[in-house]
């Protein structure tokens, strides 16, 4: 089994799946554009601002994971030539934290989030708050998608790390 090789493999899938973040983001200001373009009525136009943003947002998001992770990766070679159990120790911690963020972040406080978001469209009667709350639900829908892929994703790579761990011992 080769552990760089696994790695750099879930790297690059990260990688793609965080470029998904970037095009929701780009999405989400087309969308603000378009509304601020095309929106005649209070309510379309009330889009504006919470879609516009919420677009910045998922690609400010998306464009510094992808950076960050892109350096992560480009680290891998280096780190694993010069220690490889220590290598494989640092990513099973990194990997174990992270899979507790997302356990939090996606299956606790984006949904909880969205809730908050469905409930400014059901009580809000200003057409600014519901489609706040819209663009606030539609935001954690994506980020709980794409976080509940990465987080299964990362699962199955600390499985590859703690059997490469178990074959080492």
């Amino acid at each position: 089994m080769d552990i760089l090789k696994a790695a750099t493999d879930w790297g690059r899938a990260e990688a793609f799946s965080i470029s998904f973040f970037i095009l929701f983001g780009v999405l989400f200001i087309i969308f603000g554009i378009g509304f601020w373009q095309l929106g005649k009525t209070e309510f379309a136009r009330a889009f504006i601002y919470p879609v516009s943003i919420a677009g910045i947002f998922l690609l400010a998001s998306g464009l510094g994971l992808f950076f960050s992770n892109k350096a992560r990766v480009g680290g891998f070679e280096s780190a694993y030539t010069q220690d490889a159990p220590s290598f494989v120790a640092s990513e099973i911690e990194r990997v174990d934290k992270t899979i507790a963020t997302y356990q939090t972040a996606a299956f606790k406080v984006f949904p909880a989030i969205a809730i908050l978001g469905a409930l400014m469209v059901m009580f809000m009667q200003k057409p600014v708050w519901q489609a706040t709350g819209i663009a606030v639900m539609a935001t954690m829908i994506v980020f709980t998608v794409i976080d509940s892929n990465a987080k299964s994703r990362l699962e199955n790579y600390k499985v590859t790390l703690d059997s490469y761990t178990s074959n080492q011992e």
